[in-house]
């Protein structure tokens, strides 16, 4: 594999307009809208109604609560970081070969799920943000790879894409 002039991995010309295009995308928008309000009304029911929540837990539910809470804030603070990766390609703030680097990638989860009787203790709440966010974790997760980990192993670009290259360099050149 062949590395850029930062010392990340050469991205080819096709993969940086796919991630390009991707940062000016609807779904772009939809993801990152449904992502930060997830952030927002998570911080504000941990500071407010979750906190009164867990004054009324035993103290294995508390235990239970903390680490779920502290799982649900690590999972969200990934998928924003990722996201705003994104807003600064498509913001022109950082180039596509640039969000390739593998610091901002998303790796697989740890899906190991606590015993089931410490969560059936916990708020409806945190329940729900904490499925909520695994959800739109799992769906990041998907899109990162499809753009960045799975395009890295290929070794030529789709035909397609090809094809549209070259029309574009032969008759792109001439119309600017």
């Amino acid at each position: 594999m062949s590395m850029n002039e930062l010392g990340a991995p050469a991205t080819a010309p096709w993969r940086a307009n796919v991630i390009s295009d991707f940062a000016r995308s609807e779904l772009f928008d939809r993801t990152f809208l449904e992502g930060m309000d997830l952030v927002e009304e998570t911080a504000a029911y941990l500071d407010g109604g979750g906190r009164q929540d867990s004054k009324l837990l035993s103290r294995n539910a508390a235990l239970s609560y903390a680490s779920e809470s502290m799982r649900l804030t690590t999972r969200l603070m990934r998928v924003a970081s990722w996201l705003l990766v994104q807003r600064a390609v498509r913001e022109g703030d950082m180039a596509p070969e640039a969000a390739c680097e593998s610091r901002y990638r998303l790796d697989a989860e740890d899906t190991s799920v606590s015993e089931a009787e410490a969560l059936h203790d916990l708020p409806l709440g945190l329940l729900e943000l904490l499925d909520r966010s695994a959800r739109l974790y799992d769906r990041v997760r998907h899109l990162d790879r499809r753009m960045y980990v799975e395009a890295s192993v290929e070794t030529a670009p789709h035909p397609v894409l090809s094809q549209m290259d070259r029309l574009r360099d032969a008759f792109g050149a001439g119309a600017n």
